[in-house]
């Protein structure tokens, strides 16, 4: 499509079906940079329905900047857990700190104050100062390029970084000035409901009739991704301490996955293991152990790694308290548990074995 400095009757089509057909979620009913900096956060995580109790629990527990900053990692972790990567839960908590030393409490708007901040992208500073203050930047996310591409009949491979600037390129080409509020977010909704990955509604799209993919029958075959590297698989051997009602359980360091989350003390190997015998545990402690149960092998699936996870539970006797703290442990009751951030699959292991219940 030739881009010029007309208002192009393609994107004012595409603006008039956004507003017939949007979706009604709370963040577009906000000019609050704060509010709309969360939804974006959250959304990178995870689809809307699933989001959305997310976005709600983190406004009603941090509804001001300075609550965020205010609050401790454990607590924000907390509110984060079940979302995964949460690095990402961590920058913001040092973003809102930022926010507070830097521009006293008030989130800023613009994308050059914004892209400074920790943890904030090309993307989200766009699509905050674009939703906020309708500041003229472009909004690149993976619905955007998945547009683009089809529209255009891109072939260009989206996982390298080349390809995404090209694609920046091309959205601040298309860009009508002015209108970046309206037109980043139709660009996006297209994406989430009609152009999608796989079925597109094509009898539907609203600018059908400029799209080059479609005339060409490509399609199917645009975007191109290149394939991700096969996950790095791991064999996670939980080794359950239980005194009667209470569990010993570690905060997990800074060096791994799921850092500041709390989960059971870990034995990792190279393959499965199919009895507590098979582990390197300290003889001293096996002997004070009983009932012992293993679960089943269960596969839990990281974005980059595959874990192979079984449970090894087990009642301990006190005289081993002395040991079990040396490791790093804490025996912790139902109340105490339930306020530590956990990986899911801790939440899940407790669900499963009708032990406790919590909220994700």
């Amino acid at each position: 499509m030739k881009i010029n400095n007309a208002y192009p009757s393609a994107i004012a089509d595409l603006h008039r079906w956004y507003n017939l057909n949007k979706r009604e979620l709370p963040w577009r009913s906000t000019k609050d940079p704060y509010f709309i900096w969360i939804s974006e956060v959250i959304l990178q995580q995870t689809r809307v329905v699933q989001g959305l109790p997310y976005y709600y629990k983190f406004i009603e527990l941090f509804p001001t900047v300075a609550d965020l900053a205010a609050a401790t990692e454990q607590e924000v972790l907390h509110c984060w857990q079940g979302l995964g990567y949460y690095s990402r839960a961590r920058n913001m908590h040092a973003t809102a700190k930022m926010v507070m030393e830097r521009f006293g409490g008030n989130f800023p708007f613009s994308y050059n104050d914004l892209i400074a901040l920790k943890g904030i992208g090309p993307y989200t500073a766009a699509a905050v100062a674009s939703f906020a203050a309708n500041e003229n930047v472009a909004v690149v996310d993976g619905n955007v390029m998945r547009v683009l591409a089809r529209w255009q009949n891109i072939h260009s491979d989206i996982a390298l970084e080349k390809t995404k600037k090209e694609f920046q390129t091309i959205a601040d080409n298309l860009l009508p000035k002015g209108k970046s509020a309206v037109h980043n977010q139709a660009m996006m909704e297209l994406g989430a409901l009609i152009c999608t990955p796989q079925s597109p509604k094509c009898e539907r799209c609203p600018v059908a009739y400029e799209c080059k993919a479609l005339e060409m029958s490509t399609i199917n075959v645009l975007p191109v991704k290149s394939k991700k590297v096969k996950p790095r698989e791991r064999f996670f051997n939980y080794i359950v301490f239980r005194s009667r009602q209470k569990y010993w359980m570690k905060e997990r360091d800074k060096d791994d996955i799921w850092a500041g989350l709390w989960d059971f003390y870990l034995l990792e190997t190279d393959k499965e293991v199919e009895r507590l015998d098979e582990l390197l545990l300290e003889k001293e402690i096996v002997q004070e152990v009983s009932d012992v149960s293993v679960s089943a092998l269960q596969k839990h699936q990281l974005t980059h790694q595959t874990l192979r996870v079984k449970y090894f539970v087990m009642n301990v006797s006190e005289k081993i308290t002395s040991a079990l703290k040396d490791k790093n442990l804490v025996l912790l009751d139902k109340i105490e548990i339930s306020s530590k951030p956990k990986p899911i699959l801790i939440n899940k292991f407790f669900s499963e074995h009708n032990l406790y219940k919590f909220d994700p």
